[in-house]
C-alpha cells in the first residue's frame, strides 16, 4: 500500500496532496457529525461535506493515476490546477452553508445563495468539459505502455463518468434530487437516498464510479478488450436502469 501512494505522488503530486487533504477533511467532518446537532433536511449538516470530501479524494487519486499514461505533463498540470481551484470553491461553499444549517446545492433563497450555487454549476461545467477533453486524449492516443485491455477500461470508465455526471445538471435544473416528493424525506443511512420515492443520486453515484470500477475490472479480471466492452455495456445498462427507476418515482429498495 505504501508503494502505491509513493507512486501516486510521483505521478501527480498536486492531486495526491489534494486527495490527502480531502481525506483528512472528510474524517474531520465525520467527527463533527457526532459533536454537532446542526441539521439540514433532517440529517446532520456535516454528512454532506463528509461525502463530498471523500468523493473528491477518490476522484483526485483516480485521475492522478490515469493522467500519467497520457504523457502530457503541461496539459496534465493545467488540468490538475483546474481541479484544485474548482474543488476548493465547491467545498468552501458546501462547508460554509452546512455550518450555518443551510443547503448549498439548490439553494436560491437569497440572491447571494443563488449566485454561489450558480457559480458552483459553472465550476462543475468547466470540470466536465475539461474532463471530456482528457477522455478525448485517451481515445486519440494510440500507443500506450500498458495493455490495451486496461486502457479500454480507462476509456470506458471516463465515458460513463461523463455520461452520468450530466445527471448532476439535471438535478440542478429541477432544484431537487428526489422524484415524487420534496427533498428531505426518509433515507438510507449516510447516503440518505430516499427510501420512499425515486432518487436521482443513486444512478449518479453508480454511473460516476464507473471511473474506478470499469478500469479495475479491466486490469484485474478481463483478458481482452472485448470483455471490457461487455462489462462496460452491462454497467451502463445497470446505471441507466437505476436512473429510469428513479424517474418513475421508485426508491432503490422497494
Amino acid at each position: 500500500m505504501k508503494a502505491f501512494f509513493v507512486e501516486l505522488h510521483r505521478r501527480n503530486s498536486l492531486l495526491s496532496i489534494l486527495g490527502w487533504l480531502c481525506l483528512a477533511a472528510g474524517i474531520f467532518c465525520a467527527i463533527l457529525t457526532q459533536l454537532t446537532e446542526t441539521m439540514v433536511l433532517g440529517i446532520n449538516a456535516y454528512i454532506k461535506p463528509m461525502k463530498f470530501f471523500l468523493s473528491i479524494c477518490i476522484f483526485s487519486w483516480t485521475m492522478a493515476w490515469y493522467l500519467h499514461y497520457l504523457q502530457m505533463p503541461r496539459r496534465v498540470k493545467a488540468y490538475s490546477v483546474m481541479l484544485i481551484a474548482v474543488f476548493i470553491y465547491e467545498m468552501v461553499v458546501i462547508v460554509w452553508q452546512a455550518a450555518n444549517g443551510r443547503l448549498s446545492h439548490f439553494n436560491i433563497d437569497s440572491p447571494l445563495y443563488g449566485i454561489l450555487f450558480g457559480f458552483m454549476g459553472i465550476a462543475i461545467l468547466v470540470l466536465w468539459i475539461w474532463t471530456f477533453v482528457i477522455a478525448f486524449f485517451f481515445f486519440r492516443k494510440k500507443n500506450f505502455d500498458q495493455s490495451m485491455t486496461y486502457i479500454w477500461g480507462i476509456r470506458l470508465g471516463l465515458l460513463l463518468f461523463l455520461i452520468f455526471s450530466i445527471e448532476g445538471g439535471m438535478m440542478s435544473s429541477r432544484l431537487a434530487h428526489t422524484v415524487g416528493a420534496v427533498d428531505g424525506g426518509a433515507g438510507l443511512p449516510v447516503v440518505n437516498w430516499s427510501t420512499e420515492y425515486g432518487d436521482l443520486r443513486v444512478a449518479h453515484f453508480v454511473g460516476m464510479h464507473a471511473l474506478q470500477i470499469v478500469p479495475m475490472f479491466a486490469y484485474f479480471i478481463a483478458k481482452r478488450p472485448g470483455t471490457v466492452f461487455l462489462f462496460g455495456g452491462a454497467y451502463f445498462i445497470f446505471a441507466l436502469a437505476l436512473f429510469l427507476q428513479a424517474m418513475n418515482r421508485i426508491p432503490l429498495f422497494f
